[in-house]
């Protein structure tokens, strides 16, 4: 039930950068203004809008950033009308990746994201090429300087609370739910004295490709961070996954 995963390191490590967390910001008061105007601008009878307030809240954006993408997603102010999309595509070695969009200009951001995929050696697909290998699920992360529980502690609260899986890295715990587990098992473990970092529905590969060639390795990633990089792009999945014969520190 529970696992090490050396790619989860190169994201946390990656997401500590300045710059990262500028995105992070954008993209948190995005899905904000978003989950407001699908769903209204009460966290308490909206699911979604609740969850991406905690999770700004835990990346300590400011609530001011965060009542104006209430505002503006409920209509109390002018601002942009983003398009939810989704972009299916393979990386080198044939490593599946999906990545969910926010965009105002659904033709300019197709454009570009096809870009990144040839230029970084992998390419866009058609809707449904590699959906498949995913499986939508609750995510949640711990990190491991706000718990100073042991791995087995950790690990048995987690699946008392509702988890079905556990992967550990040397700076978080990742809890995963069923899709429609995630609010009772959060609620659950912070009942338990834990405080997620972060709570999800994120899409998970049902399969993981382990690569185990550092080239091919530096490719992916590079791609991995392309995509991530760009403005419109809220979520990068994928179902690639370092070999224990691989050091993190070096790609």
């Amino acid at each position: 039930m529970s696992g090490h995963s050396k790619w989860a390191n190169i994201k946390h490590k990656k997401a500590r950068t300045d710059a990262a967390k500028g995105r992070i910001f954008t993209k948190m008061a995005r899905e904000i203004m978003v989950a407001a105007k699908e769903g209204g601008g009460d966290p308490g009878g909206n699911f979604r809008l609740k969850i991406a307030i905690d999770n700004a809240k835990a990346a300590n954006l400011p609530g001011d950033n965060i009542q104006r993408a209430i505002q503006k997603g409920v209509g109390g102010g002018e601002g942009t009308v983003y398009e939810e999309l989704r972009y299916e595509g393979y990386a080198p070695g044939g490593v599946a990746v999906m990545v969910d969009i926010m965009t105002d200009n659904r033709n300019r951001t197709a454009g570009e994201v096809r870009h990144i995929f040839t230029k970084n050696g992998g390419n866009l697909g058609e809707t449904g090429c590699v959906g498949w290998m995913f499986r939508e699920k609750g995510q949640i992360t711990v990190s491991r300087a706000d718990c100073d529980w042991t791995e087995d502690d950790f690990l048995m609260a987690a699946l008392e609370a509702g988890a079905e899986e556990v992967e550990t890295d040397e700076d978080s715990f990742e809890v995963f739910t069923d899709a429609a587990d995630l609010e009772a098992v959060r609620a659950a473990l912070l009942l338990a004295g834990i405080k997620p970092e972060q709570a999800a529905l994120n899409l998970v590969p049902e399969n993981k490709a382990e690569i185990d060639d550092a080239q091919q390795a530096k490719k992916i990633i590079k791609l991995i961070d392309a995509l991530d990089e760009h403005d419109d792009a809220q979520n990068v999945y994928t179902n690639f996954e370092l070999s224990d014969a691989l050091n993190p520190d070096e790609l």
